[in-house]
């Protein structure tokens, strides 16, 4: 099974930050950010990676290299500008190959065991979520998980935590090159009821902002 790594943002809120160095490059607890999920994927068996990237994407190439460093082996999916989530996710199709995929942000941290995607089986769903808790800066989630399936609405909201396993169809009208945002795609997969999810209720932290970034080095979970 191959992983690619979201690292394409821009990560405005992040700025004067993410102004000379990319989001993912951010250090937590004495690395990248995205090198903690890397060694995750890397400890599950996941070890073909892609990496998508765009401002400043020549430093992430550089800290990061073919990933040797990791026991991975990265391939890299460069965009001039960046595509939005499921803009980048189908521009690298083609490194991805045909059967599902896990797809992860680059900028979170977590205990998430991705073993546990690297063994689903979608069967005939299109994606399945990795769900968490509403941190505070989300109070109102994302979607809501029903037993082992995603919806919309009609219950207990829980928010994505950037964590998933996708089919390749599910961006099979994405146009490769174009921009174009995950939400919508995943909201239609919803209605048809084709996406599936889990809560995870373990650690988890999206690098967002200064303050979120200063809050987790400081902390011990």
């Amino acid at each position: 099974m191959k992983a690619m790594v979201l690292a394409a943002g821009r990560g405005e809120r992040l700025r004067p930050l993410t102004d000379t160095l990319p989001k993912p490059l951010l250090q937590v607890r004495g690395k990248p950010v995205i090198a903690w999920t890397i060694e995750r994927l890397a400890r599950a068996g996941i070890r073909e990676l892609v990496i998508n990237h765009a401002h400043l994407g020549h430093k992430i190439e550089q800290a990061l290299g073919g990933g040797g460093d990791f026991g991975v082996s990265i391939r890299y999916s460069p965009e001039a500008e960046a595509l939005e989530t499921a803009g980048g996710i189908a521009n690298a199709l083609p490194l991805l190959g045909k059967d599902p995929f896990v797809v992860v942000n680059g900028d979170i941290y977590c205990d998430f065991d991705f073993s546990s995607l690297r063994a689903r089986s979608l069967g005939d769903r299109l994606a399945h979520l990795v769900l968490v808790p509403n941190p505070p800066h989300n109070p109102e989630g994302d979607f809501v998980l029903d037993a082992t399936e995603v919806a919309i609405e009609g219950g207990t909201r829980r928010t994505f935590s950037g964590i998933a396993l996708y089919r390749p169809d599910l961006f099979a009208g994405v146009q490769r090159g174009a921009k174009a945002k995950l939400a919508p795609l995943l909201s239609d997969a919803i209605r048809r009821r084709r996406v599936g999810g889990e809560l995870h209720p373990g650690v988890w932290h999206d690098v967002g902002t200064p303050q979120r970034l200063a809050a987790l080095n400081e902390s011990g979970a």
